[in-house]
């Protein structure tokens, strides 16, 4: 399969702090893959650095063929990459309806502002209401619709379920089960192994910034004891 974004080498950091330290992920089109890891070990850093919020110190990135090593985020945006990223980042002052079309890249047949509400119906009842007055779980599928509306080619999700409620967090996997379904290629950041292990293809451990394993579902499967050592689950 042909391999929609390869990231080669990769090293970034803050200031005189290093995160990462020679990063190999490559993302497969068609597939869902996953970044598990601990805290602090670099996962989102390495989101940064695809999205051109983090120039890397090191190291390649390309998408879709093209070098976007340090590109800017609206170039990488432009080439067909979606964030729905930690903490949501939502417009507060912003409506939803306004959130949704705020970044939108239409597409003939892609998503629109009615299938976002179709896929979301909470939204819709919301949809003239302000980012502020919206629940943590209803700004998070604004958040989720807000990167669908750029109708991108990777969808990148950064803790997407992370301290929502039991309900919110099922409606969400329903959802990325739909997109799987519908061969969006995904990159996930979650620390729900339950529900990866039903979506995921593929999965990249990192630890203390570098590539400590990684394989397909069937090798994590295999071997997710000895993968679950790193997580200290």
């Amino acid at each position: 399969m042909t391999a929609l974004v390869d990231i080669k080498g990769l090293k970034a950091g803050y200031g005189n702090t290093e995160i990462l330290f020679g990063i190999d992920l490559d993302i497969t089109e068609g597939q869902v893959s996953t970044l598990m890891g601990r805290n602090g070990m670099g996962k989102t850093t390495t989101v940064r650095c695809l999205m051109g919020l983090l120039k890397p110190r090191f190291g390649s990135i390309t998408i879709g063929g093209q070098d976007m090593t340090g590109a800017q985020p609206f170039t990488i945006a432009q080439a067909g990459l979606g964030l729905v990223p930690e903490g949501r980042h939502i417009f507060p002052s912003l409506t939803v309806s306004e959130n949704l079309r705020a970044t939108a890249r239409a597409q003939l047949d892609g998503w629109s502002e009615a299938k976002i509400y179709d896929a979301f119906p909470r939204l819709a009842e919301r949809k003239g209401n302000y980012g502020f007055q919206l629940s943590g779980g209803e700004q998070q599928m604004l958040a989720i619709g807000r990167a669908l509306m750029t109708n991108p080619t990777l969808l990148i999700l950064d803790e997407a379920t992370e301290g929502l409620a039991p309900l919110i967090r099922e409606e969400i996997w329903s959802m990325l089960g739909r997109l799987k379904a519908d061969g969006l290629s995904i990159l996930l950041i979650d620390k729900n192994l339950e529900e990866l292990s039903r979506i995921s293809d593929r999965y990249f451990l990192i630890e203390k910034g570098e590539i400590a394993w990684k394989g397909t579902a069937t090798e994590f499967d295999a071997q997710r004891a000895e993968v679950e050592q790193y997580l200290h689950l």
